[in-house]
């Protein structure tokens, strides 16, 4: 096997591992079998912002491999290789009236990794995140195969369990018909945090997706000024005349390209202030009843390939965090001291979430989510962002593991309150710790019997 050196999608924290490339879920149990000492784990497309799908030493499964199956009945039940993209099943299925029951910021994750990571979308709200869509699971452990469904610990140990309980090989998903394309789409430029809270509060039932990009570096009475963008899918008879004859059709292309190379200082204090005063402005102060295609609503940066270069060689992180309804006054807090610290955030993405979901680890809860990439390089980021964990873990809340690269690991056990139920379950399936990462490491939370390199 081919030694390579990963990062996550923030290009932050290269480590090396052997690459295998399996076909099969038998082969996939072929290398959990000869696993040595630094264990074993899948990575899909390399989307996690840090080092979730890394493996220090060990070896990483590429799962781009695992393509077959891809079958849709005529009720919309979707059965996938854990390695197809959400971008091949929109690409395919979206012509034919149906779309993913949830979908985070980017089409380029596999199937097998958002249920990994048990990703969220702009519909949380209502519809929760992909864990609840699904119905069956195909997961190769190191102590055999097993086909899982929600009524199985093991099921939801997996769900949001970052990869760590096994290789997920196959994943059933219940799709949602579509007569369109294309969103139905009303925008609102909020001049402040509150006025922007008040009105997602109030369009909860009314919107199935909901999203207010946050211009992080506004302060005093701007403080929290927003962009909010609330809509559903848009009906047939919804779209312009000139859509009419196709309004299935979805193709999106790629219309920007990042350089190979730029420098870290590209992004900065003054230029995402410039970048956010022109994204504030440009925005409509109210529009109602715009149709907008899929890919723009949903996924914008897939637009730019290789966007993350942008940050240069030192990358970036991504912060997302969830508080709890009832702590308001933290999230404020929280935005305040990021305007004032001196650490700008490109994008500032606030979301509401819906009831918790049932994985152990999944990370939505009810409450607020609030998103930032923020450039590696300022000497304050470090100290700033322990001191929000601390506030974060105090008032309920926790950060997304799929997105994280710096958690300390004291404040995990706190964060995520049925770690050692999951941990329980986990150690069923993997007595021996085969499955490992470098975030499992960097986090001490795979528990005692793990041989996969945990101090």
């Amino acid at each position: 096997m081919p030694a390579q050196l990963l990062t996550g999608w923030g290009r932050t924290g290269a480590t090396r591992a052997e690459v295998a490339s399996p076909g099969s879920a038998a082969e996939v149990a072929d290398l959990l079998g000869t696993a040595g000492r630094r264990g074993v784990l899948a990575r899909g497309l390399g989307r996690s912002y840090g080092d979730a799908a890394q493996n220090a030493g060990g070896t990483v499964v590429d799962t781009s491999g695992l393509t077959e199956p891809l079958e849709l009945d005529a009720d919309g039940n979707l059965r996938a290789g854990a390695g197809v993209s959400l971008d091949t099943v929109m690409r395919t299925f979206v012509p034919r009236g149906w779309f993913v029951p949830v979908t985070p910021g980017t089409r380029q994750v596999t199937v097998g990794g958002a249920v990994a990571a048990d990703v969220h979308g702009k519909n949380h709200h209502l519809d929760g995140s992909i864990g609840r869509h699904v119905t069956r699971i195909r997961l190769v452990t190191p102590t055999g195969t097993h086909e899982l469904r929600p009524e199985d610990d093991l099921f939801w140990a997996t769900v949001g369990g970052m990869g760590l309980t096994g290789v997920i090989t196959e994943v059933d998903l219940r799709m949602i018909a579509v007569e369109s394309s294309a969103i139905v789409v009303d925008t609102d430029r909020t001049p402040d945090l509150d006025t922007t809270m008040a009105l997602m509060t109030e369009g909860d039932d009314r919107y199935r997706y909901s999203v207010a990009w946050i211009d992080c570096l506004s302060s005093g009475r701007s403080l929290g000024r927003s962009v909010l963008t609330r809509g559903d899918h848009a009906p047939a008879a919804a779209l312009p005349d000139a859509r009419r004859a196709d309004p299935l059709r979805f193709a999106p292309r790629t219309v920007l390209a990042a350089p190979p190379w730029a420098p870290s200082a590209l992004l900065n204090a003054m230029s995402i202030r410039a970048f956010n005063e022109a994204w504030y402005r440009r925005a409509p102060r109210r529009e109602r009843g715009a149709v907008h295609g899929l890919a723009g609503f949903f996924h914008p940066l897939d637009g730019v390939s290789g966007w993350n270069r942008l940050y240069g060689h030192r990358g970036f992180l991504q912060y997302q965090l969830v508080l709890p309804f009832g702590q308001e006054d933290v999230l404020r807090r929280t935005v305040e001291r990021l305007a004032g610290g001196g650490c700008p955030s490109f994008f500032g993405v606030l979301k509401r979430f819906g009831g918790a979901d049932a994985g152990h680890l999944s990370f939505p809860t009810p409450g607020w989510t609030l998103a930032l990439d923020m450039p590696v390089g300022p000497s304050a980021l470090g100290p700033l962002l322990d001191s929000l964990d601390a506030d974060l873990a105090e008032a309920g809340g926790r950060v997304y593991l799929a997105k994280d690269s710096r958690l300390r690991s004291e404040r995990v056990r706190a964060m995520y309150p049925r770690l050692e139920e999951w941990q329980e379950v986990r150690g069923r399936a993997d007595p021996d710790g085969v499955m490992c990462s470098d975030l499992a490491r960097r986090l001490g939370h795979l528990g005692a019997g793990a041989t996969g390199g945990i101090a």
